[in-house]
């Protein structure tokens, strides 16, 4: 099974069209293919847009909220690499996700 990187597609900031489908495709565009970039719909972190998740097969699940699609894009994507290099997808140093670290909002068991 691929490594999944999830976007919310309804995310949106108020008053604005939905971001995570913009921010799907330039993912796409940076990532390698062993990565896919899907959108999903709603994960119910409406308060702070735009929500990503990452999943793969006996690994952990992460999910991040608040990510910005223009300020967060670099980090995302050394995110989703220390994702893929992580044993297990497990995440011990998340320093080089900048500051998506701190935009963490959940750690889900394999």
């Amino acid at each position: 099974m691929a490594l999944r990187v999830l976007i919310c597609a309804t995310c949106a900031q108020p008053g604005a069209e939905p971001q995570g489908i913009s921010l799907a495709e330039v993912l796409r565009d940076r990532l390698p293919p062993e990565f896919r970039v899907e959108t999903c719909p709603c994960m119910v972190q409406c308060g702070s847009p735009v929500a990503v998740a990452l999943r793969g097969e006996d690994r952990y699940a992460y999910v991040f909220a608040g990510v910005d699609p223009a300020a967060d894009v670099n980090d995302l994507c050394a995110l989703v690499r220390l994702y893929a290099d992580a044993p297990g997808g497990e995440i011990t140093d998340a320093r080089p996700a900048g500051a998506l670290r701190h935009k963490l909002v959940a750690r889900l068991p394999r």
